[in-house]
């Protein structure tokens, strides 16, 4: 079945202090399904993988490969335009930020579980009733 991957599971994929084994066993299933992510989720890879770099966890190389593996893999960019409104309403009544709202958004939008490590985003998908990957 596919799913919604958060990007604190990604980051588990070329991070060895991210890496934990539900990010391990989240990756395998993308030998047989596809993840589904927000735009911003891009921004997001980019901006942890430079972080990385700057804090010399990854060299500049190692960072460009890094975003370049997690890109040639099933991931799904969504590109539909989700209303702010719609994102501020789940951000309020799930107490998430902005960004996580929209990975919820996203798995409510297509009835997809969510794959995250985030504490405030399982606990939204399970009360939103996408539930969460269980891989």
């Amino acid at each position: 079945m596919p799913f919604v991957v958060d990007n604190s599971v990604v980051s588990g994929w070329y991070l060895a202090g991210q890496a934990t084994p539900y990010t391990d066993a989240v990756l395998e299933m993308l030998r047989r399904e596809t993840a589904h992510v927000p735009p911003l989720w891009e921004l997001e890879l980019v901006n942890v993988a430079r972080t990385a770099a700057r804090r010399g966890i990854l060299a500049d190389d190692d960072a460009r490969l890094a975003v370049s593996y997690v890109l040639g893999l099933p991931i799904h960019v969504d590109r539909a335009i989700v209303p702010p409104e719609r994102l501020l309403s789940l951000a309020q009544t799930f107490d998430l930020s902005a960004y996580d709202a929209a990975y919820l958004e996203l798995a409510m939008r297509f009835k997809l579980p969510i794959a995250a490590k985030d504490g405030k985003l399982r606990i939204a998908a399970k009360k939103s009733g996408v539930g969460i990957v269980e891989p």
